[in-house]
């Protein structure tokens, strides 16, 4: 089994602890499910919803087994209310700024991923513009 007196196992299942092979599937499961839920959170960042709220699950995930991942969720937190509250300090205009350029990543990413075409095919609009150069 593990040792170390900083691990903290109040999370993890007791089953976990029987032997190295159940251990082995915990942390192999923990990084898999955490690491696929980080990753979609990172995708969702840029669009309106819970991009960050799914980015901070996937590393709470992740630190129930592992320290750097806990660590990393603490940085990415400070960081987060750092930045929001430097935000909120802003003049409107930086506020709208950030906006814009928020959805212009949205509109960017949409269209290179086709949405506006296959939206566009819906109606019978057939622009060449719409389509993405890069599903094509």
């Amino acid at each position: 089994m593990t040792s170390g007196a900083s691990e903290d196992k109040s999370i993890r299942p007791d089953w976990a602890d029987r032997s190295r092979t159940t251990r082995l599937v915990w942390r192999v499961g923990v990084a898999v499910i955490g690491g696929a839920v980080l990753a979609g959170g990172i995708l969702l960042i840029p669009y309106p919803g819970p991009g960050w709220l799914v980015v901070f699950a996937g590393l709470a995930i992740l630190a129930v087994e592992f320290p750097w991942a806990r660590r990393v969720l603490d940085f990415a937190r400070a960081k987060y209310d750092a930045w929001v509250e430097w935000l909120k300090r802003q003049h409107i205009a930086v506020r709208l700024l950030v906006l814009a350029l928020t959805g212009a990543v949205v509109a960017v990413t949409l269209w290179l991923f086709g949405v506006f075409s296959l939206v566009g095919g819906w109606v019978g609009i057939d622009w060449p513009w719409l389509r993405s150069p890069v599903f094509d």
